[in-house]
């Protein structure tokens, strides 16, 4: 599928990138883990880059992105990002000191050769931050929203998978998610049921954009029910004080 704005993915962002920005903010629990993950590296290549949320301030960053609509809203203290896609890097081998790329792959139309780039392009660490498909359905939004992750768990790569391209050394780490986590993700939102009740922060999750609209507004209509009558918080109340959550999300460095 194409889009006008050149989006790579199975996402239009031309369509649902307007608002992002305002619930994809960078989480500093994560983005200490990616700068850790990225040693000493001077030099970082950032592929899918969005609108730039976990790149780091005191290196030289080049950032690629397919979207129009994810280049144009980039705060003005971040690099512009070039146009382009994972599977075909304009740069020579071992170009760059380490690369990252942050809820991006399950967006790759070719994982395999947009990680094999990744890894030619560079010289130390690839750090990747996604989401494990086999544990995406413990989140109780699964109970609201089935289609919504099993969508999820359809695009997001098996660990194995993105292990057995990267080779070498590969290391992944499950990312504990705390309770007032800025980047909007839907497990972000663990302890928050009432954020999902909101159009802009269900359009930042792009898989609710991928099922029937009129089935999206039936979880949301059967969600706002149970926050009403109280049925979400006999089940889960004590997740709105868990101090953080142990999902699907996961940080994978491939070390050379």
């Amino acid at each position: 599928m194409r889009f006008t704005d050149g989006s790579a993915g199975d996402a239009d962002y031309a369509t649902i990138g307007a608002g992002y920005t305002r619930y994809r903010q960078p989480e500093p629990l994560i983005y200490e883990r990616i700068e850790k993950a990225l040693g000493d590296a001077r030099t970082v290549l950032n592929v899918g880059a969005g609108a730039g949320s976990y790149e780091p301030l005191d290196r030289e960053v080049v950032a690629i992105e397919p979207s129009a609509s994810m280049r144009s809203p980039r705060p003005r203290h971040l690099v512009r990002a070039v146009a382009g896609v994972a599977a075909k890097l304009p740069y020579p081998d071992r170009y760059f000191d380490a690369s990252m790329a942050t809820f991006t792959v399950h967006q790759w139309k070719n994982l395999q050769a947009g990680l094999a780039e990744m890894r030619r392009v560079t010289k130390g660490p690839v750090v990747i931050l996604t989401c494990d498909p086999d544990d995406v359905n413990r989140f109780w939004l699964s109970e609201y929203a089935p289609e919504v992750l099993a969508t999820e768990a359809r695009r997001y790569p098996a660990m194995l998978v993105i292990k057995q391209i990267l080779a070498g050394t590969v290391d992944i780490a499950t990312v504990p998610i705390p309770l007032n986590c800025k980047d909007g993700f839907n497990e972000a939102y663990y302890g928050r049921p009432e954020k999902l009740l909101e159009t802009g922060a269900r359009l930042a999750c792009s898989a609710w954009s991928l099922i029937d609209q009129s089935i999206a507004r039936s979880y949301v209509a059967h969600l706002s029910r149970d926050l009403q009558n109280g049925s979400w918080d006999s089940k889960y109340g004590h997740l709105r004080s868990q101090p953080n959550f142990e999902g699907s999300l996961r940080l994978i460095v491939s070390a050379i």
